[in-house]
Order: structure tokens, then sequence, then C-alpha cells
């Protein structure tokens, strides 16, 4: 979904020659599957961090199209709504000062970000869900303008013949709203990180994605609360997974296949399982044409991207034209900071490659429903989640990351080579937040127990933590009375 579409009014006739195309392509998938094509480059890394424009009362600015002319850089684009924006990196190879490369970029891009957005008299804030959004925030009247954007919002309403979006969400409180459209998925905003992994392993890091999206969505919390209502550690997870509720065929968006999902087992063989499910459960959505060769897969590629797996396999291409797989980790919030996204990333690269080089395969021991399990507990209730992490004994995860995956993660780094000032650097943030259980989600409670649930006030001081540049683990929830911005 990442690219423009030239947008019209699909006709059947557009659906029967995107499923042509998407049959072809897939069938051109699995012989590049089965005769070992694609690229055995060095593992590559990469990201995408969604962000929030506001105006100077904290509340959500639709400005997008005027930031985005206005910063006028490549590395950022629109998101659903006009106040979300996405900061992308160019890719690094997994290796040595990639990390503290990373923060460099994101801190000057960040920089850039806050620059133009003060220009506009407004805002950028790294948050998962902005705590003044509103539901009347989320119409049509904000979504960018983009003919993606209104064509997915199109084709979902169509799927559900009309049927309203209900969102249901029980956690410390209740929330129920209904909406008319897809934008309650603008309501939350993520880091998104890639990892471009050798056909060889690439099952193994995906299954260790899958395994390791507990913990990576616990320690990366930052969305407690939406329109007033206090839900779960990280409410992204069903608030996304609700705002776009068209399934597979048959109706299934009420049944076990869902676009938005964590999927529906571990890999056995290799990725082109969940392309082969993509083809035969999820009907098109955007069925555009595209005047190119088969071997570019723009169909599937864009099909693929209207099914949001919350580990999601990528095709993509070396700079020589040879394909390569990536696996898209997406259960992080947009972090409080930018070295506190620096270190979830650091965090999920130590681990990923300890468990998907592991002599035993994890996912062996550990079985897909109670990975699935554990990612919806450790979504609801965070680092307090009790578990058995591939062994009989039943902790809190807090007690996990602290002795035993932190530890897991460090040798991953070591293994891939990363320098290891940065890796101390980045894993003893991840360190701090667990022992002082203060993830961006528990400091907003925090914040909002001590200040009468007042959300301006949360979101200002926020904002100005944000600016201090210090992890969230060092934020304190006091205030002063000056002007924050």
């Amino acid at each position: 979904m990442g690219e423009e579409i030239q947008y019209t009014r699909f006709t059947k006739t557009d659906y029967q020659q995107f499923s042509s195309h998407l049959k072809d392509e897939t069938m051109l998938l699995k012989n590049w599957f089965d005769e070992n094509k694609f690229s055995t480059a060095s593992k590559m890394a990469g990201y995408e961090l969604e962000a929030w424009l506001i105006n100077n009362a904290g509340k959500p600015a639709a400005i997008n199209t005027t930031f985005l002319e206005q910063a006028n850089n490549a590395l950022l684009s629109p998101e659903l709504a006009k106040f979300n924006i996405e900061l992308n990196v160019e890719p690094e190879k997994l290796s040595n000062k990639v990390l503290s490369t990373f923060e460099t970029k994101l801190d000057s891009l960040w920089q850039q970000c806050v620059v133009t957005a003060k220009s506009l008299d407004s805002q950028v804030l790294g948050i998962g869900i902005l705590p003044t959004l509103q539901d009347s925030d989320l119409t049509l009247k904000n979504i960018s303008l983009l003919d993606r954007y209104k064509a997915l919002n199109e084709q979902v309403l169509r799927q559900r013949k009309g049927v309203e979006i209900a969102l249901n969400i029980n956690g410390t409180e209740n929330l129920h709203v209904k909406h008319k459209d897809v934008m309650l998925e603008a309501a939350a905003t993520s880091l998104q990180i890639h990892i471009q992994v050798p056909q060889d392993v690439a099952a193994r890091y995906y299954n260790a994605s899958v395994l390791l999206s507990a913990p990576m969505v616990a320690i990366s919390a930052n969305s407690p609360c939406l329109f007033g209502q206090r839900l779960w550690q990280e409410t992204r997870i069903p608030v996304f997974e609700q705002s776009v509720p068209t399934g597979g065929y048959g109706g299934a968006a009420s049944g076990p296949v869902h676009r938005v999902s964590f999927g529906s087992d571990y890999i056995r063989s290799s990725l082109f399982e969940c392309f082969q499910e993509n083809l035969e459960h999820f009907p098109i959505l955007l069925p555009v044409h595209y005047q190119t060769k088969i071997h570019d897969v723009r169909h599937l590629r864009l099909h693929n991207g209207t099914i949001w797996r919350w580990n999601r396999p990528l095709i993509g291409f070396d700079t020589d034209g040879t394909p390569h797989l990536r696996i898209e980790h997406r259960v992080c919030a947009s972090a409080p900071t930018t070295v506190d996204n620096i270190a979830n990333i650091a965090f999920y690269y130590g681990l990923v490659h300890h468990y998907a080089t592991m002599e035993n395969p994890p996912e062996h021991i550990m079985h897909f429903t109670d990975a699935k399990n554990n990612f919806y507990r450790c979504a609801q209730l965070g680092l307090k989640h009790k578990t058995q992490w591939l062994n009989k004994n039943t902790q809190p995860l807090q007690k996990i990351i602290l002795d035993k995956l932190l530890i897991e993660a460090e040798s991953g780094l070591y293994d891939l080579g990363i320098n290891q000032k940065d890796t101390q650097r980045y894993l003893s943030i991840i360190q701090q937040r667990a022992e002082s259980n203060k993830t961006g989600s528990q400091w907003q409670l925090n914040f909002l127990d001590t200040h009468q649930n007042n959300r301006t006030l949360l979101t200002l001081t926020y904002l100005k933590n944000q600016m201090s540049g210090r992890p969230i683990h060092e934020w304190d929830i006091e205030h002063s009375n000056e002007n924050h911005l």
C-alpha cells in the first residue's frame, strides 16, 4: 500500500484481469522459490516510522499535504489521515554500526520534521495513539489526498456491503463505537522493522518474528488509551484489527482468516505459503492494472500490501534486479524518542537472529497457538503478562526479559557483528525500561493518574519530554507551568 495508484471506479473486468495477473505472478513466485532465485546478499536492515502532526493545543493538525510539500524530502510520505506522516530510511547492512547510523539519520530527519512543522505553527509527535484524538477527527474530510486511500475505503465498504465498522474493545475500561469508513485505522501509528534475509533461512526468521511478537509488543507499548478510555497496554492491536474488518472469501471477516491478523500458522517450508494463502483466501481489494513485466510481480505485491499480518513477508529487488525476501515486523508502536525507537529495533534484531539460528528451532517447542495467545495477552497486559517461555516455568514477561531475553538479544547482536558499544547502549535502554516497568504506555497511565486524566496536559508534557531526547524510562510525571512549546 506504499505506492500511489491511478484510481478508477473498478469494473468486473478490472477484477478479472487482476485475478489473472495475480495467479500468473504467484506461479512465477513459486518457481523462484523452487529454483532458489532469491538474493543471497548480506542481511539488510530498515524501518518505517509513523508520526502525528499536532497543533499547539495538542490536537491533530490535518496539514500533511502542506507539510510534505514544504519538507520536500523523498524519505517522508503521507499516511491514511491528513494528520499522519511516515518517515523512512535507506536500507543498511545489518552489521557493525547500523544501529547508531539509524539513530543519526532518524535524528536528522526528525529535526527536519520539527522545523517544518514549526514553520506551519504545528508540532510533530511520535506516539502510538494521540491522547487528544477524538472520534470526530476520524472522518473522510481528514483522509489524505491520495487515490489509494480513497479506493481502499470504498473497496472495504463494498466488500462489507455498506455495513458499519464496529470497534469493540474490552480492557481496563470498555469502548464501543461505530464508523462508516476505514478512518479508525488512522488512530494508530507504528514502527515497522524490516529485515532482508536469504531464502534458505527466511522461514526460520519469519517464525522467530512471530514467536517474539509478544515480548516486542509489551516492551514497546505506547498506546494505552483511545477516545479517553483506558483499554489495553497496546491498544493499537485491537484498533487496527477491527478498523479494516474484511476477511477471506465467503464472509470470513468474522471467521478465522482476517486481513489484519497474527497469521494462521508458522511457516512450515517457505514464505511462499503466505503468498499462496493470499491468493486462495483473500479477495482482491484494489484491482489496479499495471503495464509492467510479469517479473516485477506488481499485482502480487499490491495484493500482499492489502493483507496486514503483524509479521508480513515482502518481495523486493536488489539494485541489480535480483528478487529478495524481507520480513516486516509490525507490532511496535511509534516510540517516545528516537533512541527508544532504535532500542526497540536493536532488541528485535538481536532476538530474531538468536532465535532464528538456535540449533533446536523454538517454533518446534512453542505451539503457534501459544505464541498467538502470548501476543494478545502481552498487548493487553504488557510486561505483567505471565507466561511459560520455552520451558515449564510460568513467570512475568518482565522477569523473562531481564533474566533471559536481554542476554539472548546481546548474543544475537554480537553474532551479527553489531558494534559492541552500540549493543550495550541500546540494550541498556531496554533493560532500564523493563526494570522500572516504564514503557510509554505505563508512563501515560501514571501521568493520567497524577493529573486527573488531563489528556491535553499529557500530550503537551509528552511532547516536551520527547523534545529533550531522553529515553522514556528517564521521564518523570511532573510538569511545569511554563509554555510547553
